[in-house]
């Protein structure tokens, strides 16, 4: 446990930009010895290795094996947190949470195959879902598709090299089986990609904050909103927006886009009508993320002549995968002292 602990330290701290040369070279280097750990493991009980420089190593590849998949794991939780929201998309990142625990914690099924498999097929996927946006610079369901097909592809022709090679692996597993299982993942990771259900890496809204006013100055905002109160540390402004009529509404947000990344996203603005209890959609609002920017690509909407209630804008894309939600109501109050307002300035 303590390993375990100490290397999902480590990849917080080592792991950068989930666009940089880094860290896409060492979750490479992690998948490229998952895949040689499983080869090696699966071809150890045919004598394969006896009389070669693997001999006295390969009663570590289990070990291997578990290290690899859970550096993986824990790279994959810490990238999807920037995306995760507390909605639907948390599924998803529970199911990567659940997969990190699981390889610690239950070491010793790391020798049934057909859970190996899965797992490499799982995090095989997850990372061409991110790896390839990257590369292309951009972001879509095409491109999701294509990610999932040479996962899909790659791990079904490596499993089959397997069963073909090693005499142990055909009587310890259906090839049937195993190919039913992988194929049933895909499935499902496509059914939650349907549903909006798979956080949008590696798009993240870095911050996002509802203002009284934005103002844009040789590429610098200055956005002044109501600061939250002490003892709620985990918001930046305050959920009430004390409003005049005179007044405008502004929503900022910097979202983060890998470098030559180009991404239409949405503000959602959307007010709950508590007699029939549900969102009713008053605009959208779309602008064009540019990636590349440490900071996150930072632009900002805005509403007149608001009604008072309860609002909430959602960051979305054009898909429909939900980036981020800012929750606020809205007080008619014409007399709010507005020199009460807090400035803070995004360079």
């Amino acid at each position: 446990m303590i390993f375990f602990i100490g290397g999902f330290i480590w990849d917080s701290l080592t792991l950068g930009r989930i666009d940089g040369w880094y860290s896409n070279s060492v979750l490479l280097f992690y998948l490229i010895s998952l895949t040689g750990s499983l080869y090696i493991y699966n071809l150890a009980d045919d004598g394969r290795w006896e009389n070669t420089i693997l001999g006295p190593y390969q009663h570590y590849a289990p070990l291997a094996i578990q290290f690899f998949l859970g550096g993986l794991s824990s790279a994959y939780v810490i990238f999807f947190f920037q995306s995760v929201t507390f909605s639907r998309t948390m599924v998803f990142f529970v199911i990567l949470v659940i997969l990190l625990l699981s390889n610690e914690l239950l070491r010793d099924r790391i020798s049934n195959k057909y859970l190996q498999f899965g797992a490499y097929f799982f995090v095989t996927f997850t990372f061409f879902t991110f790896f390839t946006p990257v590369i292309f610079g951009v972001m879509n369901t095409f491109l999701f598709v294509l990610s999932g097909l040479i996962s899909l592809l790659l791990t079904l022709t490596f499993i089959n090299y397997i069963y073909k090679k090693s005499p142990s692996t055909r009587s310890d597993i259906s090839r049937f089986k195993v190919t039913l299982i992988i194929v049933g993942i895909y499935a499902t990771i496509n059914v939650f990609y349907y549903f909006n259900l798979i956080p949008p890496v590696p798009l993240s809204l870095q911050n996002g904050i509802v203002a009284h006013n934005v103002e844009k100055e040789d590429n610098i905002f200055a956005v002044s909103y109501e600061q939250s109160a002490l003892f709620n540390v985990w918001e930046t402004y305050d959920k009430t927006f004390n409003y005049a009529p005179s007044d405008t509404v502004f929503v900022y947000t910097s979202i983060f886009a890998p470098t030559d990344l180009s991404k239409s996203v949405q503000h959602q603005w959307q007010r709950y009508n508590r007699s029939l209890e549900e969102w009713n959609t008053s605009d959208n609002i779309s602008y064009e993320v540019i990636g590349g920017r440490k900071g996150g690509f930072r632009g900002y909407t805005y509403k007149e002549n608001i009604t008072p209630g309860i609002w909430r804008v959602n960051v979305i894309t054009k898909e429909g995968l939900v980036l981020g939600k800012l929750d606020f109501t809205v007080i008619s109050d014409s007399t709010f002292d507005k020199s009460r307002l807090s400035t803070v300035r995004f360079e």
